[in-house]
């Protein structure tokens, strides 16, 4: 088998297609929280503790000199750190949620009686009767 081939049959397969899907929706859905955390959830928290803007917090370790260009702000900028943990427990949430509605969908499927035996066809009700004489023969 070609290499190609093997490749065609790999990606061919559901999960792998599942996979890819995933993968382009939880970078959308991941955009999507970062702009709700920079921008609608952070605001009014920084408003509320005294006008501080987040993503600006850090702490200085060498200031910057203007009169060179070697020397550059070198900083621990905790403010982005602040927001991609808010942003970490948005998605974890949100996954929890959709963990938790699909495995009380499970529950519900589960919990479904089974439905009626379907009724057996005409040859099958033949066989059962001939499986139920033989093993009704004495065994000689």
């Amino acid at each position: 088998m070609s290499l190609f081939s093997e490749f065609k049959e790999f990606a061919a397969r559901g999960n792998v297609v599942d996979l890819a899907v995933g993968v382009i929706i939880g970078a959308a859905f991941g955009k999507i929280v970062t702009s709700l955390v920079e921008q609608v959830v952070m605001p009014p928290i920084g408003l509320v503790l005294g006008r501080v803007d987040f993503s600006n917090l850090r702490w200085v370790l060498a200031p910057e000199d203007p009169a060179t260009d070697a020397v550059e702000e070198v900083a621990i900028q905790y403010g982005a750190f602040i927001n991609t943990v808010i942003q970490f427990l948005i998605v974890a949430f949100v996954v929890f949620l959709m963990v938790k509605a699909i495995n009380n969908l499970r529950r519900t499927e589960a919990a479904k009686p089974d439905p009626a035996p379907a009724i057996p066809t005409p040859s099958e009700a033949l066989l059962a009767e001939i499986r139920d004489e033989l093993k009704a023969r004495p065994k000689v």
